[in-house]
């Protein structure tokens, strides 16, 4: 049996390797393959009556995984410099404005067919405002490195934004001065246990010279998060800013202290570590959207009860996301397009208390949503390519 299930999850992993190689041709993402090969598997095992135990408790465990390594690998892509202030400063703003519009926006639709307060709408409205930088940022590794470097930015910061802003309205049982205040502290205290983490992170990244290093210092960064996360504290924030530093050293060589790390050295090493969050991130990040595709019922996918609340929460992203990138003046084609809902959409809905859940926003909902916004990511992708093929070949055309 044990060499059965060996053999399965090899031959899993290695479709999500094909997927993920023929998504850059194909412009289908390899969230929707992945969906459905989970779903695929479920009707087999069904099918041919073979027992598994219930798996739903590894699914935020490898979420959560999944979404550490996902930020991290994103923010090691990413340089910083004075001269990219500005357009760093976009993608903040526009990680947080549109997130917040829908997530009111749709707050009150919950209030009004639920009949519930604003902060139980919210807490259920808030994971379909987020970006899912577990999809998006794979999905763009083809475009050009301006819009590539703005979605990383971009999703990464919804992540984060998204998680502060569920965690502030679901673990506040009243909001008032003494939550803001309370938030303003842990704002700060992130701050510091990341300025500290980070150092020594570094030092140790640079110091170790036993053949194995990297996955050491992985695990500490996951054990760093996981404590910040039981208090409460803003974890994502460290693993954005630990990226961001590791990638940008060169831009910091004043400092005295980064000088004993030997900045040469380290970027060598911060390269190779680069390498190895990759590989794990797409080992998680696979293994988590098989098992939710696994996890799904076809009832739940074919849904009609939910099928015009998604088609509505899908139409209402786009448009906000349209309004917004006119507003500060950023070419539509292909960002546009590129907004898609995903594991950490997943990952707040399970966080929902049960005391704040409520009957319109359900699993059913949750998946429709994925899908849909995933499939107008593939289909914005796939213009941009043949916008992209027709340019090379009329500049091919014309004569020297």
């Amino acid at each position: 049996m044990s060499i059965s299930i060996i053999i399965t999850l090899c031959v899993l992993l290695l479709l999500a390797y094909a997927f993920d190689i023929s998504s850059s041709k194909t412009r289908i993402p390899s969230v929707i393959l992945l969906l459905l090969l989970g779903w695929a598997v479920r009707q087999t095992t069904v099918f041919l009556k073979i027992e598994i135990p219930d798996l739903t408790s590894v699914l935020p465990v490898l979420g959560t995984i999944g979404l550490i390594m996902i930020v991290l690998e994103g923010s090691l892509e990413l340089e910083l410099n004075k001269g990219k202030l500005p357009f760093v400063g976009k993608s903040v703003l526009l990680a947080l404005l549109p997130m917040v519009a829908i997530s009111f926006s749709l707050a009150a639709a919950f209030c009004y067919y639920d009949e519930v307060d604003l902060k139980t709408g919210l807490s259920n409205a808030i994971p379909f405002a987020v970006i899912s930088s577990a999809i998006a940022i794979p999905s763009v590794q083809n475009l050009v490195s301006g819009n590539r470097e703005f979605i990383i930015y971009e999703s990464s910061l919804s992540d984060i934004f998204g998680v502060i802003f569920f965690n502030f309205i679901t673990l506040n049982e009243f909001i008032d001065i003494f939550s803001f205040s309370n938030f303003f502290f842990e704002f700060i205290l992130i701050l510091l246990i990341t300025f500290v983490a980070t150092a020594l992170l570094a030092f140790l990244l640079s110091k170790i010279n036993h053949h194995i290093k990297y996955g050491p210092i992985i695990l500490m960064t996951i054990l760093i998060y996981a404590a910040a996360k039981y208090y409460h504290l803003p974890a994502l924030i460290f693993i954005l800013l630990f990226g961001l530093f590791l990638k940008n050293l060169d831009e910091l060589t004043q400092i005295k202290f980064l000088q004993k790390l030997k900045p040469e050295i380290l970027d060598v090493e911060v390269g190779k570590l680069g390498e190895l969050t990759a590989e794990f991130a797409f080992l998680i990040r696979a293994l988590f959207f098989l098992l939710f595709g696994y996890l799904i019922e076809t009832a739940e996918l074919l849904n009609r009860e939910t099928m015009v609340w998604a088609a509505g929460i899908t139409a209402g992203i786009f448009v906000f996301r349209v309004i917004f990138l006119k507003i500060f003046n950023l070419n539509l084609n292909p960002i546009a397009y590129i907004a898609p809902r995903g594991l950490i959409t997943i990952l707040l809905f399970l966080s929902i208390p049960l005391n704040s859940q409520i009957p319109s926003a359900n699993k059913s909902l949750i998946i429709q949503v994925i899908i849909l916004t995933a499939l107008v990511m593939m289909m914005g992708l796939i213009q941009n390519k043949k916008n992209a093929q027709e340019v090379t070949t009329h500049s091919t055309n014309q004569p020297f």
